[in-house]
């Protein structure tokens, strides 16, 4: 039996396959369930995720998890908590909140859910995950009636207001969250921009919550996951992701095509941030297996201790989110 679980999401993604490979050579002790929308799906991408795994079949599954479909979510929530009751599967040892969505190209698009898809995918889908398998956490080296491990979402710089060149509409919190999940429709066309700043908001969501996240973990009537801790990543400007050419504009793909990749050494002289998709695959694992990042929890840049925007730090904020995605994920 290994000796814990990790929970991947958006597994075929331009980070997750690096990370994975680098995950599954330095750990051989792990067990690894790896999720993407539909495995049976022909993508070039599941064709090199089942390539990068091949040699690890014994420690590793490829499971189904839409995260546009909540049904989906606690499906595989549901399934993981069975068998490691069962003691078919080794209890968690972190889970990755790797996928993601966004489309610059569109006006907000709505789930069978009934919410926003990309606050959806990054925030809502990502909340109920988390929180239905805190249980299954392994336990404490020094206490084995608590439960112990890392939770791993991922933070953007354009969570910032004015870091990002794409930005048009500054990533703020409304006063009315429900604006998050179902945001009114858009008036004048900007999709691009209206869309940039849904991404942003939804990145900026998963912080906040994260902040509350670690806030609850520590509450008396939570003891028993008092040694759980949450992380927020902002994984650097990856010059090689895919995300760039998905669901973007024509001219930020040229962008992508003809000035970011091809001058990245460049611009990684001017911003450590700007690297490639394998360099911040193995910063995942690192912060989310090794020993040195043990009881971590907050935000992060790349490896480094860092700080959120003020709205994420706003403890009224987090606490009205914390309610809020409560409600829309039904916990």
């Amino acid at each position: 039996m290994p000796a814990g679980t990790i929970v991947f999401t958006g597994a075929n993604s331009s980070l997750a396959i690096p990370a994975i490979q680098h995950f599954l050579t330095k750990f051989p002790d792990h067990y690894a369930i790896l999720t993407i929308r539909d495995p049976n799906t022909p993508s070039p991408h599941t064709d090199k995720l089942r390539t990068v795994i091949a040699p690890f079949q014994d420690r590793v599954s490829i499971r189904a998890a839409d995260l546009s479909n909540l049904a989906s979510v606690r499906s595989l929530t549901s399934s993981i908590i069975t068998e490691i009751k069962a003691g078919s599967l080794a209890p968690i040892t972190s889970i990755i909140c790797n996928a993601y969505y966004w489309n610059l190209n569109v006006a907000p698009e709505f789930t069978e859910d009934g919410f926003e898809k990309t606050f959806q995918v990054n925030h809502i889908a990502h909340a109920i995950l988390v929180q239905e398998l805190l249980e299954s956490f392994g336990a404490s080296q020094d206490d084995e009636q608590v439960h112990c491990g890392r939770i791993v979402l991922f933070g953007s710089d354009t969570i910032f207001p004015g870091q990002s060149p794409l930005e048009k509409y500054p990533p703020l919190l409304p006063d009315d969250l429900q604006e998050l999940a179902k945001p009114t429709p858009e008036t004048d066309g900007d999709h691009a921009g209206h869309g940039f700043q849904r991404y942003s908001l939804s990145k900026l969501a998963i912080v906040t919550w994260m902040y509350a996240l670690n806030d609850h973990l520590q509450k008396p009537e939570n003891s028993h996951l008092r040694n759980i801790t949450a992380i927020a990543i902002n994984p650097g400007n990856l010059t090689d992701s895919r995300a760039l050419r998905t669901n973007t504009p024509f001219m930020i793909r040229n962008m992508s095509r003809f000035l970011i990749r091809p001058l990245r050494p460049l611009f990684s002289l001017m911003d450590p941030t700007m690297r490639t998709a394998a360099s911040a695959g193995t910063d995942i694992v690192t912060i989310s297996m090794e020993r040195q990042f043990e009881g971590a929890k907050g935000y992060f840049t790349l490896l480094k201790e860092d700080t959120g925007p003020p709205d994420s730090l706003d403890k009224t904020k987090q606490e009205a989110l914390w309610k809020k995605t409560a409600e829309w994920s039904s916990i």
